[in-house]
């Protein structure tokens, strides 16, 4: 299970959750009070940490949503391709592929043997920054 489960009032801009079944930050809410006839709803709008797209939802405040569980691990640069980048795991020594990030300040400095800072979230990986 790569996911846990919280309450959706609970969420705050900058923290991740699981919105169609992507993982996604949040990137702004809005709260609106109960009425006469129902509990508080909670539009919240957030951004796809693999794809950069924009997903949105509404919900009752005391629902349940879940939240990925994102483990940040370093990595040496093995090889880079022209849609993949090779890396070894610097704790357990595995080797797997990467897509390149969509971030340009990052892939233009993606050469082996650098280190790099990447995320597994629910089975996927992305390249997050370059050490060093």
């Amino acid at each position: 299970m790569s996911y846990k489960m919280g309450r959706v009032g609970d969420l705050k801009v900058g923290s991740y959750a699981i919105i169609d079944g992507e993982p996604s930050q949040i990137a702004s809410l809005q709260k609106s009070k109960s009425g006469k006839h129902g509990s508080a709803k909670f539009r919240c709008s957030a951004i796809s940490i693999f794809d950069g797209s924009k997903r949105s939802f509404v919900s009752p405040v005391d629902a349940s949503i879940q939240i990925p569980i994102v483990e940040k691990n370093s990595a040496q640069i093995v090889s880079v391709g022209p849609t993949t980048v090779q890396l070894m795991d610097l704790e357990s020594y595995e080797i797997f592929d990467v897509m390149t990030p969509d971030d340009q300040k990052i892939a233009s400095r993606l050469q082996a043997g650098i280190e790099v800072e990447y995320w597994k979230i629910m089975g996927r990986y992305k390249i997050q920054r370059v050490k060093g």
